[in-house]
């Protein structure tokens, strides 16, 4: 009877752990995007990392300057890739096969044109 419990015991406390483990994964679900930006400076950095940071569903966001990729985690239920890009394009940027926004892109900074030297 001892070894019943026993074995019971350790069953279920396998089984709750598990079972957290799964909702911490679930709670957590935060997928990644990358995107292929427009961007050429760190003052892009600046820029592209604060417009991502008023979106919505967006918890974290780093541009590489030198590839001009821009990696984004996001919430799933929150937001889309879809959305960030427009995001990235109603900064002024292009974002993979998406053009920036005309009048965002006339407002960057000079050092920010896609045709600056650098």
């Amino acid at each position: 009877m001892k070894n019943l419990i026993i074995i019971l015991s350790v069953f279920t406390l396998g089984f709750a752990a598990k079972a957290q483990q799964k909702d911490s994964s679930t709670a957590n679900g935060l997928q990644t995007i990358t995107i292929k930006t427009s961007a050429v400076c760190d003052m892009c950095k600046e820029t592209l990392e604060k417009a991502m940071a008023y979106e919505k569903g967006v918890k974290e966001s780093n541009l590489n300057v030198e590839t001009k990729i821009l990696t984004v985690k996001y919430d799933p239920k929150k937001t889309s890739p879809e959305k960030i890009k427009l995001a990235v394009t109603k900064a002024g940027y292009d974002a993979d096969e998406l053009q920036a926004d005309a009048k965002a892109y006339d407002n960057l900074n000079s050092c920010c044109k896609k045709d600056a030297k650098h």
